[in-house]
């Protein structure tokens, strides 16, 4: 089954994307919820006209998201936190504190577009991606020291 997606679906595509998807999963959840419409001419259609007239907030959204990267990527990042003498911290270091650390310097990311490769569980250097535009990811530098 083919439908057209209405917002940004994490693991399955960006807005106006069109994507296949098993039966069940288009027509029982993502369509009664509003994720996405099926991909017939006329609604096909409709999805062209209004890419047509969003393309230049697209485009002024990429230039944003990169000029954010840009000054994301620029950025000294430590987060603090509990740690044994072994470096080994209590708990783990988790999106929400760096999203924390982004809102303090000044940028508002939201804390679903950033990822870590793997649970971050001991003192070092790490790397985050964060997901800003469909075509813009940055990828960010941070260290987690113990305090």
């Amino acid at each position: 089954m083919e439908i057209i997606l209405k917002q940004d679906i994490p693991g399955l595509g960006y807005k106006y994307d069109t994507v296949k998807v098993k039966p069940g999963y288009g027509r029982n959840f993502l369509i009664p919820q509003g994720f996405a419409i099926l991909a017939n001419d006329s609604n096909r259609k409709m999805m062209e006209e209004n890419i047509k007239q969003a393309s230049h907030k697209a485009e002024k959204l990429k230039a944003d998201a990169e000029e954010l990267a840009g000054k994301l990527q620029a950025l000294s990042v430590k987060i603090g936190t509990k740690a044994g003498e072994n470096g080994k911290i209590f708990g783990a270091v988790t999106s929400n504190q760096l999203a924390e650390v982004f809102k303090d310097s000044g940028f508002d990311v939201d804390r679903r577009r950033i990822s870590f490769k793997g649970d971050i569980k001991t003192v070092g250097e790490y790397e985050a991606v964060v997901d800003l535009h469909r075509e813009v990811k940055a990828s960010i530098n941070f260290t987690v020291v113990a305090e």
